[in-house]
């Protein structure tokens, strides 16, 4: 990378056709409060097919003289996790953030994270996913379910993550060293190949994160809201986000041996039924298009956890 000077944060985006929203994400990091010279912008572009590409190079063309220290890679290997970890290894900073390509970041983005590791002894930080519904929340969704779509709200002040809960991808910044200390994302976990999706990633690199000791905290305020197109929130969408996740834990459980994938799968049929419980429960509060969604997603994570 030709930037002079070494920027305190590298924020890494991995792309794989959202042209409609590539620009929208990489313009918030344009429009920050903290100086330039304090972060660069890597986009990873995942085997596009549309012409991310293009506009990424103009884009990066057009504010050569801003101090914007913007840059383009490109990795062939279909996943997130490879991606992430491509950017990881590019990057010039001592912190590495992570965001989504269809999402944009606070203004005060930087500055936030700039701050809290000059002043906190903490090892990693997470901050708050709002999703923005284009046009609207639709009326099935819930709590339970909207995770599915990058809902993330831990808790409503600064304060560590108790063990077994972690930041999402689309906000989350880690010491560089750490994140080559643990191997950083696992790619036997990619994320997104094609219309397949064996996801879990994040939660075994932050699991392996607290195993070494390391604190990881959350911030309420470092925001970043992420593109919902609603039309695109078909059943088959929700049910290859959901078995990605019973896939993530499939692969993981596997790995430590029987018993712990057996062990998973009494858990996952234990939310199971208490789904059914939250759908007798909305459906008796007068709200019932947000029954059956919930009962899906659970049925769904069984069946990636199953392998079908």
């Amino acid at each position: 990378m030709p930037n002079t000077t070494s920027p305190k944060v590298s924020i890494i985006i991995c792309s794989y056709n959202r042209a409609n929203y590539i620009i929208g994400a990489i313009d918030s990091l344009f429009n920050q409060t903290a100086q330039k010279s304090l972060y660069e912008v890597l986009v990873v572009d995942n085997n596009s097919s549309d012409n991310t590409k293009q506009l990424c190079v103009d884009y990066i063309e057009t504010h050569k003289q801003t101090g914007y220290n913007i840059y383009y890679l490109e990795e062939k290997a279909q996943g997130a996790s490879f991606a992430r970890n491509t950017g990881a290894a590019k990057a010039q900073s001592p912190l590495l953030a992570f965001m989504d390509d269809d999402a944009v970041a606070a203004s005060d983005f930087v500055q936030r994270i700039v701050a809290f590791f000059e002043t906190s002894k903490g090892d990693g930080l997470g901050g708050r996913i709002i999703p923005k519904y284009i046009p609207a929340e639709p009326e099935w969704m819930s709590y339970y379910v909207s995770s599915l779509v990058g809902n993330f709200d831990y808790a409503d002040h600064l304060c560590p993550f108790e063990t077994g809960k972690y930041p999402l991808e689309s906000n989350m910044i880690v010491k560089r060293d750490d994140f080559f200390s643990v191997g950083g994302f696992n790619t036997n976990l990619p994320g997104v190949v094609g219309k397949l999706r064996i996801g879990g990633e994040g939660k075994e690199f932050f699991y392996k994160l607290q195993a070494a000791g390391k604190i990881i905290y959350y911030d309420p305020l470092l925001c970043v809201q992420h593109v919902v197109e609603v039309s695109k929130l078909t059943r088959e969408y929700m049910y290859r986000v959901a078995s990605g996740i019973g896939r993530g834990e499939r692969v993981r459980m596997l790995e430590k041996g029987k018993s712990a994938f057996y062990k998973k799968l009494v858990e996952y049929i234990i939310k199971l039924g208490a789904s059914y419980v939250l759908a007798i429960k909305y459906t008796l509060q007068g709200k019932p298009a947000k029954a059956m969604p919930v009962v899906h997603f659970r049925i769904d994570a069984i069946k990636g956890l199953i392998g079908k």
